[in-house]
Parts: C-alpha cells; structure tokens; sequence
C-alpha cells in the first residue's frame, strides 16, 4: 500500500517555515541497496539534505537577484556522507569510533546501552563499581558486565546518570511513548523556530562569484562537539561561513572526530570561566551573525549564553541550539545518538534487522546503518540557520532554532512515510561509496573523506580549507 503522508522533504521544508513553491526544484536520484533499515532511514537522510540544499539555494537567491536555483540530491553522496566517520582515513589510519565501555550490556529485565569514549565519561561509570579510573578494558569490561548482568535496566540507568555517567535502558516504542520524556518530545515540533526581538534587517552584501557561496561574509560561532553541531557548521563552512569553533581546555575532545567535521573550520580553545576567555569571547560575538552552541540547555547559561542574553548583547544574531533529549525531566541529561536510538525505541526495532529475523524480547538491540539522528538533525539545523538567515536579511529580528535527537528520532518512528520492506533491502547497481571518497592534504595529513553531499547549481563542490589541529587558530575573524 503506498503511504500518503507527505514525503520526508515536505515534511521538513514546512517544519522550517519555507515556501512550499520552492519544492519543485528539488531532484532526488538514487540507487537500491543505501542505508538498508526497517525504519526509513533512507527518507530522513536524503529529505535533511534536501531541505538543507534548498535553504542555501534560497539564500543565494536572496542575495544574488536571481530565481533560486535547481537542488539536486544524489542520495549515494548522502549515503556515504551519513557515515564519514567510518570512511574517514588519516594518513590511512581508519579513527577509533567506540570504545571498550561504549556498547550494549544483557541486565536482569533487558539491555542498557553505555556510553564511555571520554575518560571522564568511562571513569564515572566505573566507579558506581567502586572501581579505579584507570582500571584496564579486559577487567573493566567483565565487572562492568557481571554487575549489570543482575540488575535491572532502569536502575542502572539511574544510578550510572547520577554518578555523570551515560547508560540507557533499551524501551521498546511503546513504552517510550508512555515516559514521560517521550510524551514531552512528542509534543514539541522538529524545528522550534522563534523570534527573540524587533532588531533590525541586517543584510549581507550581494552575492557573486563562482562558485556561489549563499553564507559568505556570515560569521559563526560553533560551541558544538562530537557529530551533529559539527556536522551543522561543517555545511556552513562548505556554503563560505567563517567558522570559528570554540572548545574549552577543560574538556577532552576526540582529534579524530574533529578530522572529520572540522573541515573548512578553524579552531580556538577559550575557558569562559576565566576573564581573558571570557573577554575574548566578547570581542568574537560583537562580530557574529550566528552562534550555534551543542551543549546541554542550562549548561552555558552561567557565562550568558542563553539565547536572550545573546541576542540581547548582539541584536540580530541567529541562534541555534542543539540538545539530545530536548525538552522535558530529561532536559538537561547528557546524550549520545547511540544512547536516543536505545530509549526511543530505534534499537528494539532494528534488532534481528540484519539476518532478517523478527525481533523477540529478548533479543539484542539494533542499531542504524549509520548515526542518522546526528547527521540527519546536523544537516536540518544548518538548513534552520539558512532559512533564518534569509528571515533575518527580509524581516530583521533575532531568531532562535532549536533541535533535539530525541524529536529527530520521533520523525523517524512515526512521522517519515513507512517503507512498503526494509529501505535499502536490495542490492541493486550502483551504489560505489569511492565514488563520493576524495583525499585532502592539510596539517593533520593526508585525509580521504566524504565529498559533501548539499548541493544546488552553481554551489560548491569542496571546502576552502581543510581541519587544522583542535585550538591552533587566532581568537578572531578573518579580514575582508
């Protein structure tokens, strides 16, 4: 039976407030056999990086004079570019992705997910065993797994969380929808979209050049880390954005992840706690347009970064704002993509996926063929920051975008129209990942990575830059 629910596309263009005209000159073209998953996968990635490609078509038009220009998506560049992280190659090194202490663990009632690739992370974790940070994997992983073994999901949950750590009991749908998280995510929309103030238009200058970068002269302050703020200010960067990524000294951050979405990025640590970093920080949001912060709601709010206080020191910024669980009694909880696929019950349904069997109660929890709730909610937010762009340049006012994994996730279960069998389940021609695979040199080596999927006529091909190491640039904008 074909599904009548809108297409994924459509879906999100309206939830960012874009012209439904504008859909028309939207191509999307693809082989079988991508992103294979029960749930439409395949949807929410090409209609993310659909909507993204039309926001920046939009805004070059806005900037240029001209009609907007035609978008046209090869999903096999989407498929690839939804896992660079496993394409990524340094110097032909492939990156660590998950640690020992980060995967599933069998519990008296069903499975809890961990989550430990940060040292803080892992020794947290640890020591609701009374066990030493630098306790080895090999002993790590076994106690870690005969304490969980007689205990129940959602104890552990709690206490692992109480300690600052990151463990998720594994909920089926059902029951996802009956906590009440789930019921608080259900009811906000996927794109929350806000107008902060009355500031006035603040207009780019026009646009021109080959190729056409809609985001050129656009100045951005990324406080995001890990995959899907980073992914969000990667396409900046691709679209001519100055993008300054700000990371504090205090916090560890994986120098593979930054390899992969620090491109045409440059990069500055400030401790915000402390004057200088914090006066430095000043000067960076006098000049800035957009500030797209990563990080807990609550968390910055002590350094004013909430989205009033910005908007109120720098009258017509947009900001963007990004969490895991978005709004609710989970608010304020730490998380991880692989961590909202387990309580959302994303896993419970991809489990069995891969040999084709129906998933039992107990069997082991799924996962996606990619981290799509990050990437997918990283490309949307871009796509947001575009399109407020082009309020901001017809109407003025500080804007505020918001998004969580948590909301990207309710699209993906109960929103996107269902596949009739598993997406991607053929093994059609024509999918080669090498083909959308290129090598950049740069100061962290020779890197192969995923050629950027957004794309429109006229637009770039490539970035301007390539990552450089976390930290190593200037507190300031670029000239010109």
């Amino acid at each position: 039976m074909t599904s009548t629910r809108k297409s994924g596309t459509e879906q999100a263009w309206a939830a960012l407030g874009g012209d439904p005209a504008l859909l028309g000159r939207v191509v999307t073209d693809g082989p079988e056999g991508l992103l294979p998953s029960r749930l439409p996968v395949r949807e929410l990635a090409r209609s993310a990086v659909a909507v993204c490609s039309l926001a920046a078509a939009e805004l070059a038009a806005r900037r240029t004079g001209r009609p907007v220009p035609p978008v046209r998506i090869d999903e096999s560049a989407v498929a690839t570019a939804f896992v660079s992280e496993r394409h990524l190659r340094i110097d032909g090194r492939a990156p660590s992705v998950f640690a020992p202490l980060s995967r599933f663990w069998r519990c008296a009632d069903g499975w809890v997910r961990t989550h430990a690739n940060y040292p803080h992370h892992r020794a947290r974790l640890l020591g609701t065993l009374d066990l030493a940070p630098d306790t080895p994997d090999e002993r790590a992983v076994e106690a870690v797994a005969a304490s969980f073994a007689g205990r129940r999901g959602e104890e552990i949950e709690r206490t692992v969380y109480a300690a600052g750590g990151l463990a998720v009991a594994a909920r089926t749908p059902g029951r996802w929808a009956a906590h009440p998280q789930g019921a608080a995510v259900a009811g906000a929309p996927l794109a929350g979209r806000e107008r902060l103030d009355d500031a006035p238009v603040r207009r780019s200058a026009a646009l021109s050049g080959d190729p056409l970068l809609p985001a050129a002269g656009v100045r951005v302050l990324d406080l995001s880390r890990v995959i899907a703020g980073p992914v969000a200010t990667r396409t900046l960067a691709l679209l001519g954005a100055d993008v300054l990524r700000i990371d504090s000294p205090r916090l560890p951050e994986s120098p593979d992840a930054h390899a992969d979405t620090g491109f045409g990025k440059r990069s500055v640590e400030l401790d915000l706690a402390d004057p200088a970093g914090a006066a430095a920080f000043d000067r960076l949001l006098a000049g800035a347009d957009v500030v797209v912060s990563g990080y807990r709601p609550g968390a910055l709010d002590r350094f004013g970064l909430d989205p009033e206080s910005l908007a109120r020191r720098r009258p017509g910024l947009v900001v963007a704002r990004l969490s895991a669980w978005g709004p609710g009694p989970w608010a304020g909880r730490r998380g991880f993509d692989s961590l909202v696929q387990v309580a959302t019950g994303i896993a419970a349904v991809e489990a069995g996926a891969e040999g084709g069997a129906e998933a039992g109660a107990g069997a082991k929890p799924g996962v996606l063929p990619a981290q799509a709730l990050d990437h997918g909610t990283g490309y949307l937010l871009a796509a947001a920051v575009l399109r407020a762009l082009t309020d901001q340049h017809d109407t003025g006012g500080s804007r505020l975008v918001t998004f969580s994994l948590a909301r990207t996730a309710a699209w993906l279960l109960g929103e996107l129209p269902a596949p009739g069998a598993p997406e991607g389940a053929g093994t059609g021609p024509g999918y080669e990942p090498e083909r959308w695979l290129t090598e950049t040199g740069g100061p962290l080596g020779l890197l192969r990575h995923a050629v950027p999927p957004v794309s429109f006529e006229g637009g770039p091909a490539g970035w301007s830059r390539p990552p450089g190491p976390l930290g190593a640039d200037t507190a300031g904008w670029l000239t010109g």
